[in-house]
């Protein structure tokens, strides 16, 4: 018989990348965790680590019994949800998360309604950035999660979530009043391409999106000011330092001296629900996701 916890620990070491890392997740030593994958090794009779430089790697069979590893996780989740789950009222304790934005506009409402249409259901929120709610959701501490798409997020193929489009934020150019572009119903973005810019700080999710979009009308950016919040952004462009691309999902402090104005091309960010495997089908996460398919279509108006 195979433990499945020694699989976990398998699972883990492949999502975190190294041994010391998924045993810190896991609430192991490291020594704890190696032990767990070597008696899961000689339980099989297959090598399932192999030296790689100073570290290690998986072996192509711990790959294959991986993909073995996460549909037994997802069935298992299943088999729980059936046993315990009352299939007629969403009840229990909703654990979601999601960056700053995403919960100003679509978690809070969100929660809100949920608690005045199903009295027995709690929802928990955690401010998240994204690599973090990932993480929660591999390791079973959150339900759901909104997430910006991103490079770095795990691909859309990965059997261990279900990734599902929610919205398209998209960016308007945020220029100082009085400004030459400021009267403009919509602009090329060729037309700010001389202009100072402020970005987003080098591992924002968003300066990818930001110079892909400078990218692709034929320029790129001259930064001059980097900020971590789109308010502080806004200040910035407000005292005439330079323009700024910020998503309109992004409420900025009332009556400040600059102007929205919209881009041809619709550049835009996509935001994304994500639970695990068969998360989706627990009667609270789907009537969250309901809501949020609802709060959506006016989020961005």
């Amino acid at each position: 018989m195979i433990d499945l916890r020694r699989l976990h620990v398998l699972r883990a070491v492949d999502h975190y990348g190294t041994v010391t890392a998924a045993a810190r997740a896991l609430h192991f030593t490291p020594s704890a965790a190696s032990q767990q994958i070597r008696q899961l090794a000689r339980d099989l009779g297959v090598d399932l680590l192999e030296p790689q430089g100073r570290g290690i790697r998986l072996t192509p069979a711990a790959r294959s019994l991986l993909t073995h590893a996460d549909a037994i996780q997802a069935r298992w989740e299943r088999a729980e949800l059936d046993l315990r789950a009352d299939h007629s009222e969403p009840a229990g304790l909703l654990r979601v998360s999601g960056f700053p934005v995403a919960i100003s506009i679509l978690l809070a409402p969100m929660a809100a309604h949920l608690r005045e249409r199903h009295p027995r259901l709690a929802v928990q929120i955690q401010e998240l950035e994204v690599p973090a709610s990932f993480d929660l959701l591999f390791e079973g501490e959150i339900d759901l999660a909104v997430v910006e798409a991103t490079p770095r997020n795990p691909p859309l193929s990965d059997t261990r979530f279900d990734q599902q489009p929610l919205l398209d934020d998209p960016f308007d150019l945020v220029v100082p009043k009085g400004h030459r572009l400021a009267g403009r119903d919509r602009v090329d973005l060729t037309e700010a391409a001389h202009e100072a810019w402020i970005a987003p700080v080098p591992d924002s999710p968003c300066r990818p999106h930001v110079l892909s979009a400078c990218g692709a009308a034929g320029f790129t950016p001259d930064i001059v000011h980097h900020a971590l919040d789109w308010n502080v952004t806004a200040h910035l462009v407000a005292h005439g330092l330079g323009v700024a691309l910020i998503p309109r999902l992004a409420h900025l402090t009332p009556h400040l001296p600059i102007t929205r104005v919209r881009c041809s091309g619709d550049p835009h960010r996509k935001l994304l629900t994500c639970t695990r495997a068969s998360g989706h089908d627990r009667p609270a996460v789907a009537a969250a996701l309901r809501e949020l398919h609802e709060l959506a279509p006016t989020a961005v108006a």
